[in-house]
Formats: C-alpha cells, sequence, structure tokens
C-alpha cells in the first residue's frame, strides 16, 4: 500500500445532509425542516447556561452524574444504567460499535432513520432492510430478515420521518419474539409528543430486559438541539459497554447543565406538548382540504405527499414554499421523494403554510389527480 485505505464499509456510507435552514432572497424564513420546538428551550435552561458562562475553563462532569440523576427522577429509572450522550446519535453509535463485528448484521426499517445504516456500516456492519407497509414498521417483516448474523435491531417510534408508530403491543411481540443475543433498539426521539393510549416509548422493556435499550434526545420537545444531548436506558452490561466506549468527556458542561434545568421544567414541557396536539390536527386537517395527502402522525412532524406531475411535485411545491420563506424538508434520502416533511412551527408559521400550500394547489386542485405510483 501506498497511501491509507479507508475501509470499505466506510466508503459506503451516504454522509447524513441535514435539512436546509436557508431561504435566499425571502424577507423572513420559518425553518420547518428539522423538527425543532417552535417554543424554544425552558427559560430555565437558558438561565443555567449564562450561569455556567465563568466557569467554562474547567472539564465537565465525564460521568455527568446530576444529569443521569435528574433524568432518572423525572422517568422513574435508575441514574446508574443511564449513559448520556452528544446526541441520540452518539448513543446510537456507540451500541453499534459494542455489538457488531465485522459482517454482523443490522436490521432497521425501510423509512427509518438514516443514522441507522450509518452507525451500521460504520462499525463494519451490513445493513438490512425491513420493509413496511403503508409507511409503518412490520414487525413480521423485522424478524423475517433475522439471521444468525443479526446482532441489532434499531426501531423508531415514533418514526422519523413518517411520524407512525407501533403500538405497545407490536413492541413487545417483536421484544419476545427476537434471539436472546439480538440488541433491539427503540429509538423513542418524539415519545413526549405522542397522546395515542397504545404507545409506549418502551422504558419498562429496557429496565426488565437484557436486550432491549431505549433512547431519547433533549433535541426535541427540550428545545437544546444546538447543545447536542441525548441518553440511553438498559440492561447494566450494556450500559456498561457504552461507557467502556464512549469518550471521557462526551457531554458538555453546557449540556448538563441546561438538561438538569430543561428536564426539571415540566410546565415548558407541558406547554409544548399543548402546543403540538392543537397544531398538528390543525396542520393535518388544512392541508388534507387543499388537495394533498398527509400520512397520520403522532410526532411534531407531518408527511406531506404530491403528485408525481411537471409542477406538482414536491420538488415544485419546495421552491414554491422555499421562495416565501417557507424552509420544508425534502426526504427523497429517505426513498420518498414524492413527500415533503413540515415541521409543526408556531401559530404563524403554520397558518402561512396552509394559505402557501393552498395557493400551490389552487391552479390544479379542479383537475384529475395523477396516479401516486
Amino acid at each position: 500500500m501506498t497511501k491509507p485505505v479507508v475501509r470499505r464499509s466506510v466508503l459506503a456510507i451516504d454522509a447524513y445532509v441535514p435539512g436546509k435552514s436557508a431561504a435566499p432572497g425571502a424577507a423572513r424564513v420559518f425553518k420547518l425542516s428539522a423538527n425543532e420546538t417552535p417554543l424554544g428551550p425552558s427559560p430555565k435552561a437558558v438561565d443555567a447556561l449564562r450561569a455556567l458562562a465563568p466557569k467554562i475553563a474547567a472539564y465537565p462532569d465525564g460521568s455527568a452524574t446530576r444529569l443521569r440523576q435528574a433524568i432518572g427522577a423525572a422517568h422513574g429509572l435508575d441514574p446508574e444504567r443511564i449513559v448520556c450522550g452528544a446526541g441520540s446519535d452518539d448513543i446510537l453509535a456507540l451500541l453499534a460499535h459494542a455489538f457488531i463485528e465485522p459482517g454482523d448484521e443490522g436490521i432497521y426499517t425501510q423509512y427509518g432513520f438514516l443514522e441507522y445504516r450509518i452507525v451500521i456500516l460504520a462499525a463494519g456492519g451490513v445493513p438490512v432492510i425491513a420493509p413496511e407497509t403503508n409507511y409503518k414498521a412490520s414487525v413480521d417483516a423485522i424478524l423475517e430478515r433475522v439471521t444468525e448474523r443479526t446482532k441489532i435491531v434499531f426501531l423508531a417510534n415514533p418514526n422519523n420521518p413518517t411520524g407512525t408508530y407501533l403500538p405497545k403491543s407490536e413492541i413487545l411481540r417483536l421484544a419476545d419474539a427476537l434471539p436472546p443475543h439480538v440488541v433491539l433498539v427503540i429509538d423513542a426521539a418524539y415519545a413526549e409528543y405522542v397522546r395515542a393510549e397504545d404507545y409506549s416509548a418502551a422504558l419498562e422493556l429496557a429496565a426488565t430486559r437484557d436486550n432491549v435499550v431505549t433512547t431519547r434526545t433533549f433535541s426535541k420537545i427540550y428545545g437544546l438541539a444546538g447543545l447536542r444531548l441525548g441518553w440511553g436506558y438498559g440492561a447494566a452490561p450494556i450500559m456498561d459497554a457504552l461507557n467502556r466506549l464512549r469518550g471521557p468527556f462526551n457531554v458538555s458542561a453546557a449540556a448538563i447543565e441546561a438538561g438538569i434545568e430543561a428536564v426539571q421544567d415540566k410546565a415548558h414541557v407541558e406547554a409544548a406538548i399543548a402546543h403540538n396536539a392543537r397544531w398538528l390536527p390543525f396542520l393535518t386537517r388544512e392541508i388534507e382540504a387543499v388537495g394533498l395527502e398527509v400520512l397520520p402522525s403522532v410526532a411534531n412532524f407531518i408527511a406531506i405527499r404530491f403528485p408525481d406531475e411537471a409542477g406538482r411535485t414536491a420538488a415544485d411545491a419546495d421552491r414554491f414554499l422555499t421562495s416565501r420563506g417557507l424552509v420544508l424538508r425534502a426526504i427523497g434520502a429517505y426513498g420518498m421523494p414524492q413527500f415533503l416533511r413540515l415541521t409543526v412551527g408556531s401559530e404563524e408559521a403554520d397558518r402561512l403554510v396552509v394559505a402557501a400550500l393552498g395557493e400551490f394547489t389552487a391552479s390544479w386542485r379542479a383537475a384529475p389527480r395523477a396516479a401516486h405510483g
């Protein structure tokens, strides 16, 4: 060899590309592409950051002890079985590296979060895709793809970018049917928004099973996406493995202090839940009323389907909306090129996007709609 050679599994990775945040030429920009909360962070978290400023020369607590205790108290969990990371993405990567040997398989669903494929490949594993049914994960499809080489299953519940979910009974069925050596990772990044009575964030499963882990994030309802903070919970041996792998100071002091205040500010979380409970159905109803299909969602976003016809496509709609300062997320990378994902925003943003989509569809709503293909 005459130069360093990158592993083939790494070169197979398509780097994650975030949604756009700019709308050149627009007087005002409403970023509705990243599933961020329109309410922002807890004021108490902001105050904690200000108080920390004179102390940033010091390293943070490498174990994030006070943060883990706050998370444990908020959810009734053992803090010793909580591992924090720089976003839940960090925890997902640690899990892949802990359990996947080169050539092992990791399963994720057809429209699952793109990061799953990335962390499987980064660990030297083989990504295996389980088809979904009507944009919803299928337990049977997952189980059909389990082999002797399967080491981990990643399942977003609710799923991003579709917003669909599996009920607790299906999650339990999956956990019961998986071989005991296969780690089941339930990524519950949007759990706080879900109002469905048959939903579970799998904390109880993670507390009682040796091979189930649930991951959570502070990037969504808590409004701390810019600080990068997430956590995972599972059996003690799994958490021990993650602690061996993670960086010695993988959570910043800023994330620790803001995270403690955010998870304790119940009123701010409830306000975010109430806002979403009002505007998620509003967006769904009003966008369907202008002739567009919306996937049923329990999270803080919806996926909107556009016709596969010139002038009416998702790309056409994206350009139209962006020109008006309304920035949505194109999700062609997920195999959904006919969709745009829309985050629930402020009341102003939500009303503006509905009006803009009404304007976009006005010229062709009366014409027969093309088949979806």
